[in-house]
């Protein structure tokens, strides 16, 4: 398909600089920009790509000032980060889904599928399981018994969704992840010196527009009577561990290989760094950043910015990294005070 910038800036409500007849028919990256290509600018960093990039139209945001002539046709948008997802939402939807059952999946007897739904090679859906209309799974998928599946979710190759879990509307899991696996639940005999095995018997809910990274995995929760819950528009990255019990606010964020322990409770708009980690039985309010890396032991208060380990505020933690930068310094310093107080006290007993 093919849009001019007159076209494009309609549809995002911006304002076009330059050719209002320029065309694009794909995206591109503004550091590898070719003519017939639509790309963005929206990190200060990549600036310099733009006095040299070859895309044909750049979105840029509204309060863009270009230090140098810009070839490009720009369209001035609000942001340009948002522009663009809203552009490739609707490339997206033009494509064609696959719809139909493949004669080698395997759905049980008392299993139901809506309309419109593509079920693909080698996919296995079990007893008193309910698919959606318009779902898209993917071969080798496995959904166990009594699962529920809402409209529209696309579950890509070999995720495993364990029996009694259920997944809301236009959901997104990909390759490899793992809803409803057992909590990390045992109990150590004194007597014997082994661990034995706590049955795991609640479930996983997935609340709507949700979407798992790759070879992310959800724990079900410990109680028959109790889910682990991921709450409406969180994402997850990939390799993400969510261990039993554990709960998860409105639009909560996070980074690949972050690690939430048993039942933590994280609020809404949450924004996780790659590889934090979380104790368990803790509480984090709402509106809380947590850095790449971060330990954190102990609830975090709403609206605060958390770094290290164990995780202390922000400003803090940056106030600590400069002394640290300059421990040698500092070390060789009271040393060399010892050794002037030592002297000192040697010329006073004299």
């Amino acid at each position: 398909m093919e849009f001019t910038a007159k076209q494009l800036a309609d549809f995002l409500q911006g304002t076009v600089e330059g050719d209002l007849q320029a065309k694009v028919c794909d995206f591109s990256r503004i550091e590898e920009g070719k003519e017939g290509t639509l790309s963005f600018l929206a990190n200060p960093k990549y600036e310099h790509y733009i006095y040299t990039t070859q895309a044909s139209i750049v979105l840029v945001n509204q309060d863009f000032i270009p230090s140098r002539p810009v070839t490009s046709t720009l369209i001035r948008v609000p942001d340009a980060y948002k522009a663009l997802a809203a552009l490739m939402a609707v490339v997206e939807q033009t494509r064609t889904k696959k719809t139909g059952i493949d004669s080698t999946a395997s759905i049980a007897s008392t299993a139901t599928t809506g309309e419109h739904c593509y079920i693909g090679s080698f996919a296995y859906i079990g007893e008193n399981s309910s698919i959606g209309n318009n779902c898209q799974i993917y071969p080798y998928v496995y959904i166990g018994d009594h699962v529920t599946i809402a409209d529209n979710t696309i579950i890509y190759p070999h995720v495993s969704v364990y029996s009694g879990c259920v997944i809301g509307q236009n959901v997104i899991l990909h390759a490899g992840c793992v809803v409803g696996a057992d909590g990390f639940g045992f109990a150590f005999d004194k007597e014997t010196g082994k661990y034995t095995k706590i049955p795991q018997q609640g479930n996983v809910v997935i609340e709507d527009d949700v979407e798992i990274g790759a070879n992310t995995t959800i724990d079900r929760a410990a109680m028959s009577s109790t889910s682990t819950v991921i709450h409406r528009g969180v994402k997850l990255d990939n390799l993400v561990q969510i261990a039993h019990n554990v709960e998860v606010g409105e639009n909560t964020v996070m980074a690949s290989q972050a690690g939430i322990s048993g039942s933590v409770k994280i609020g809404k708009r949450c924004q996780l760094g790659g590889q934090a980690g979380l104790s368990g039985h803790i509480r984090i309010e709402d509106d809380v950043k947590i850095g790449a890396q971060a330990g954190v032991i102990s609830d975090v208060a709403a609206n605060r910015t958390i770094l290290g380990a164990p995780a202390i505020d922000a400003r803090d933690f940056m106030r600590s990294s400069v002394i640290f930068n300059r421990l040698p310094e500092l070390s060789r310093t009271v040393s060399q005070l010892q050794r002037e107080i030592e002297q000192l006290k040697k010329e006073i007993n004299k």
